[in-house]
């Protein structure tokens, strides 16, 4: 479709958008490369690709449509094949009329009723003609922009939920003749069969290949009364996936029981396995653990997808005076950083960080873990198996004889593995392991408690981290400020003057800012971001152990003494990053109060 340079040039200048100056230079490059003057203006930015679109679309006569906020019906979608849609930009989003019978015979004239298509060029006739002669339907081209077809192409992935529970329902409907056995009439061998049934195999690759499109980091199988409910953990909230018949539970647990070769006739004890999945491009391990409940084995499966590497510390969430602390400590060749928070709080990618910052030739880092969660080049990674006497304990012992440099010990868990990881930061190397505790302060009277002599904590443990992890706002986010009450209510869980400090030390407010001028955000769901996060970041307190903490260690001080000397000594608690994050527009105060619970 051919649109006419003078009628074009004519329409910039009465549209307002661009000065004479820079049309006339426009036009004077766009007769010397032999191109169109709308063109040039959009790659010099004088004009958006989206407005050039819409004036192209007047100066043609074809609607242009806006798609950013609009629900497709996925039928009329899947119309157009995704790959189809994302190599060529375009998407159908209207149809009007039926869809021609399956069998008919193709003639030249398109049959039964309409599709609108949205594109972002017009004149790729090719894409049209493959889809007239796929839908047999007459395509009528409409110009839209780059963000309506990004938001489209979303709902491909978005629609793959309703698309998965239909399928799940033929496979189920397809199960009904399967007779009700009780736990016990049921043998191997029979669990085995129904493991390795067609429909089976494919709710369960349905359910995981769901899991990975949703970017989810636990599956949980959880069998009720009268239905089997599957649930997702997405940015760290569970949601309910699907429903399935409560008949299908037991060759569904069997089905998992398989691919992590555990055994498949044992359901009065819990049992743990690991099986990996190569799923759209990237290799995703998965823990699996399974649990006797009153109606049936629950099964949950922890996703961890292999090489996500490329973590800096600043991409984690650390920054300021916490960050320099890590550095600081990392340099040193003895001694011991603890990182702690509960399960899930992204203590393990902290600590693989750390290793990737260490990871240089000239040293020789081993690990002791449970599981080995991401592979680390040139690193001599261990994995615990108690089942055969190869604890965290006996592991550690026989790491020390390797000649490290540097160790990881996954998790301390008992007084034992405590003592000899604190030996090995006594006798020249570097220890970097994961606690269970609530704060930073509180890792102290937990491996006192753990049987470590205070004196030996004085002499190895360098720095303690504690973490959270928050969901991000998406792009799509909402400004608004705190009124004085807003500002009380929130001081009253807050020091708000040391997060306002810290913010101007940072630069991220100006010197003269005060709380009122300070914006906060909201979310604001979109079609790309249904609940208006996406993703999240840590929230972190560094506690440096220095002279003054270690002489409050020596003197039994409790961990709100510590605690009280590291606010002092500059360290911002995780409430407090939290509400610096807030500030920055990284996330929500009801977020951050939401993680931390006091």
């Amino acid at each position: 479709m051919y649109i006419e340079e003078k009628q074009l040039r004519d329409f910039i200048t009465d549209s307002g958008l661009v000065s004479r100056a820079d049309l006339e230079a426009a036009v004077k490059e766009a007769e010397e490369k032999k191109e169109s003057a709308g063109a040039v203006l959009a790659r010099k930015g004088k004009i958006s690709d989206d407005d050039l679109r819409k004036m192209q679309a007047y100066l043609l006569g074809i609607p242009f449509v806006d798609l950013k906020q609009q629900r497709i019906d996925f039928e009329t979608l899947s119309l157009i094949p995704e790959p189809i849609a994302r190599n060529h930009n375009i998407v159908a989003f209207k149809r009007t009329g039926d869809l021609p019978e399956r069998g008919r015979l193709e003639t030249s004239a398109p049959q039964g009723g309409a599709l609108e298509v949205a594109m972002l060029d017009t004149d790729d006739l090719a894409a049209i003609d493959f889809i007239k002669k796929k839908t047999r339907l007459k395509i009528l081209p409409r110009l839209t922009d780059t963000a309506s077809i990004k938001s489209a192409l979303l709902q491909y992935q978005k629609s793959l939920k309703a698309e998965f529970g239909d399928l799940i329902k033929e496979e189920t409907d397809a199960l009904r003749q399967l007779p009700e056995a009780s736990d016990e009439a049921v043998s191997a061998t029979d669990l085995k069969k129904r493991a390795e049934d067609l429909p089976i195999v494919r709710i369960v690759d349905t359910l995981l290949k769901h899991a990975v499109l949703q970017n989810a980091s636990d599956i949980h199988i959880e069998p009720q009364e009268v239905e089997l409910v599957v649930r997702y953990r997405i940015d760290g909230i569970l949601h309910d996936a699907m429903l399935l018949p409560r008949h299908v539970a037991q060759s569904i647990a069997a089905r998992v029981k398989v691919l992590a070769s555990l055994k498949l006739d044992e359901k009065r004890l819990p049992q743990d396995g690991r099986f990996k999945i190569e799923m759209s491009g990237q290799k995703v391990s998965l823990r699996v653990s399974v649990l006797p409940t009153y109606f049936g084995e629950k099964v949950v499966m922890r996703l961890l997808r292999e090489g996500a590497s490329g973590f800096t510390l600043e991409v984690l969430g650390f920054h300021g005076e916490g960050l320099e602390r890590i550095h600081e400590a990392l340099k040193l060749t003895t001694g011991m950083i603890l990182n702690t928070g509960p399960t899930g709080s992204g203590k393990t990618t902290t600590l693989y960080t750390m290793l990737d910052l260490l990871n240089t030739p000239d040293v020789n880092i081993s690990t002791i873990e449970d599981p080995i969660e991401y592979q680390l080049p040139r690193v001599n990674q261990s994995q615990v198996k108690p089942e055969i006497g190869f604890s965290f304990a006996n592991g550690l012992r026989a790491l020390v004889r390797q000649d490290p440099d540097i160790i990881m010990v996954g998790e301390v868990r008992d007084n034992e593995t405590a003592s000899l990881a604190i030996n090995a930061a006594l006798t020249g190397h570097l220890v970097l392991s994961t606690l269970h505790t609530n704060s930073a302060a509180g890792a102290i009277p937990r491996l006192i408690d753990m049987k470590v002599e205070p004196f030996l904590l004085v002499s190895t443990v360098n720095v303690i981290i504690a973490q959270r992890l928050v969901r991000r706002l998406c792009e799509s986010k909402e400004k608004y400020y705190l009124n004085k009450a807003g500002i009380a209510t929130l001081a009253q869980s807050v020091n708000l003057e040391r997060v306002l400090r810290a913010l101007k030390d940072e630069h991220i407010v100006g010197k003269d800012a005060t709380w009122e001028k300070i914006g906060f955000y909201r979310p604001r769901p979109s079609a790309e971001c249904p609940d208006g996060f996406s993703n999240r970041i840590g929230i972190h307190e560094v506690l440096m152990v220095r002279q003054t903490i270690r002489d409050l260690i020596i003197r039994g001080g409790t961990s709100a003494d510590i605690e009280a000397q590291a606010k002092k000594e500059g360290m911002l608690t995780m409430l407090e990053d939290g509400i610096f994050k807030c500030a920055q527009g990284i996330t929500t105060i009801e977020e951050v109060l939401r993680v931390v619970s006091e």
